[in-house]
């Protein structure tokens, strides 16, 4: 299959691209053009599962997903991590019912327009570079789960420490090449056109490391339900 690369995010009105990955949570493949014609899906292309934002974040839609089927629409979750890893890490962090499949070359995301941002030692030009030193004068703020304001580089080991994740080879490769993809949600309509989405990769990079709240979730749902 032709890969297909969108050389921007996709924005409402956009057809989404068909993408077939391995899937992670059930045996085979999973396409985009499984939901095309039958119903609505959300779609969550995150970083591997190394990001510990990510894995947050992916637990977060994963506990939309009962809310979401009774409107009628699907959720699928794309990690940018081996499927090996995968199956490994949710066998022992199960999410119920969780709809997921594995990314390692991050298809999708270049599809779905997501860049990948490269971290340089002192030149900007987002969503594309980022200097260092933006980055670490950069604040994370999340009450609960850190002490204090930080950095993304510092938080992103708190965080690791907290969840008691151990960086693997697999994680390693994924890191090397695909630490700074921007990830983002997309909700497409039972024909497949983008009716929302939520990205990092906005103007002002005010979404870095956030997830969209789940009432601008179940609003967006409701209203390509049925």
């Amino acid at each position: 299959m032709v890969e297909y690369r969108s050389t921007r995010p996709l924005q409402p009105g956009d057809r989404a691209p068909n993408v077939v990955l391995d899937a992670i949570t059930r045996e085979g493949k999973i396409a985009i053009d499984d939901f095309r014609g039958r119903k609505p899906v959300l779609v969550g292309l995150f970083r591997g599962l190394h990001c510990p934002f990510c894995r947050r974040h992916i637990a977060a839609m994963a506990q939309l997903k009962g809310a979401l089927n009774e409107k009628g629409v699907e959720s699928l979750t794309v990690v940018n991590t081996p499927i090996d890893r995968a199956r490994l890490y949710f066998r022992y962090h199960p999410l119920p019912n969780l709809l997921a499949a594995a990314d390692p070359e991050r298809i999708s995301h270049r599809a779905f327009g997501l860049p990948n941002l490269e971290f340089t030692e002192n030149e900007d030009d987002w969503p594309h570079k980022l200097g260092m030193p933006t980055v670490t004068a950069m604040r994370i703020d999340m009450p609960g789960e850190l002490p204090e304001p930080m950095n993304p580089i510092v938080a992103s080991e708190y965080l690791d420490k907290t969840d008691d994740y151990e960086i693997t080879d697999d994680d390693s490769r994924m890191i090397a090449t695909g630490m700074g993809q921007l990830v983002g949600q997309f909700l497409l309509d039972r024909d497949g056109v983008v009716r929302w989405c939520f990205t990092e990769a906005t103007p002002d990079g005010s979404n870095m490391f956030r997830a969209p709240a789940p009432e601008e979730v179940m609003s967006a749902a409701s209203r390509v339900a049925h």
